[in-house]
């Protein structure tokens, strides 16, 4: 079956993935033109969110490319894109402190993050090998127990991908209380913030919402097989 009514779904997710991609690189472009009134650029507002925390020992160091920001928890170090390491914006001290706030979390072990660093070498293992079972399970009929070991297999990355939506939500939610308390931005600002973190977590919740999708749609065909 080269055609399932999931199919429909699926493809209306890859849409809103199409759409979150597009409106995370608008929003961020927009809100980078937006000077914060503190005059704190991204790599001040990190350095003083983690000072604050107790981090001191975390180095902050810039990566090129726009949105390559990223907390490293193996060598703990906060690594953040030139546009948001150099600039005195919204966007730059928004996304700074997001991932200031991953670091927060490594410290204080956050039991969602935890719970993916734990899955991920589970995840880096199965991930290459569930689409090639999947494949050959939905060709050769005759097989089916591939197919259904490649969900057992692709399930772990869905639920990776699920664990990662609270993570990021909870990131950005400690970002904004500390951009606020601390005085990185005005409270008239924090609209702009909230608009730049909120684009950025439409990306994960997309992603998300494919992956199970196509999930549900390999359990339906699996089953429609097993009951035949």
């Amino acid at each position: 079956m080269f055609f399932h009514p999931m199919d429909f779904l699926i493809f209306i997710a890859f849409g809103i993935s199409l759409w979150a991609q597009f409106r995370v690189k608008g929003t961020f472009k927009k809100w980078s033109t937006v000077p914060v009134s503190s005059g704190m650029n991204g790599y001040d507002a990190a350095r003083r969110m983690l000072d604050d925390n107790g981090l001191e020992d975390i180095p902050i160091e810039p990566v090129p490319g726009v949105l390559s920001d990223h907390y490293d928890p193996i060598k703990r170090v906060v690594r953040l894109s030139e546009p948001v390491y150099y600039e005195s914006s919204i966007a730059a001290v928004s996304v700074a402190c997001h991932e200031v706030g991953h670091a927060i979390q490594h410290k204080q072990s956050y039991p969602m993050l935890v719970a993916r660093h734990n899955l991920f070498p589970v995840v880096n293992l199965t991930s290459g090998v569930a689409p090639l079972l999947i494949i050959a399970g939905l060709f050769f009929q005759q097989f089916t127990f591939l197919l259904g070991l490649g969900i057992i297999f692709f399930s772990a990355a869905v639920v990776f991908q699920l664990i990662t939506l609270p993570v990021e939500f909870n990131a950005s939610s400690r970002a904004r209380d500390a951009m606020v308390m601390n005085g990185y931005i005005s409270n008239d600002e924090e609209r702009g913030v909230a608009k730049v973190l909120n684009a950025a977590a439409l990306t994960y919740v997309a992603a998300a919402l494919i992956s199970l999708l196509e999930l549900l749609k390999y359990i339906m065909i699996f089953n429609n097989r097993s009951n035949d």
